[in-house]
């Protein structure tokens, strides 16, 4: 079971018996994994790569990075890992798909990277898109 014990309590609550809140806990890892894939693809072209990430050393809003790799896992409802942008990297402690094309593939999509970064960061394969 991926909800915590107040969240199992609210559904319940809701009027879903044991056996649909334990569905809806396997519909979210499906879900979770789905978007870990699909992450995987976004990252998995060849760059360059734009994102909104503030950096130390650049006063422009939108960085170019040449290259990025992320490294994905999940567990639940959890969605993990490691992104490696340009020789350094940073801890991925989440992601979500924020926009897709008309065919349905990930035009934007958001991390939220850990220690160094500690922020949600969009990610897009053209400049314009963020």
């Amino acid at each position: 079971m991926h909800f915590d014990p107040r969240v199992q309590r609210a559904l319940r609550e809701a009027g879903l018996d044991a056996d649909a809140v334990a569905d809806a806990s396997d519909r979210v890892a499906e879900l979770v994994a789905r978007d870990a894939d699909r992450l995987r693809s976004f990252f998995g072209a060849e760059g360059p790569y734009h994102s909104d990430m503030e950096m130390a050393h650049s006063a422009d809003a939108i960085q170019e990075h040449p290259t990025a790799e992320v490294d994905l896992f999940t567990h639940g409802s959890d969605l993990r890992g490691y992104l490696s942008l340009d020789g350094w990297g940073v801890p991925v402690e989440g992601g979500r798909i924020l926009r897709e094309d008309d065919g349905g593939e990930p035009v934007v999509v958001e991390l939220s990277l850990g220690d160094t970064v500690n922020d949600r960061v969009r990610f897009a394969r053209e400049r314009g898109e963020l």
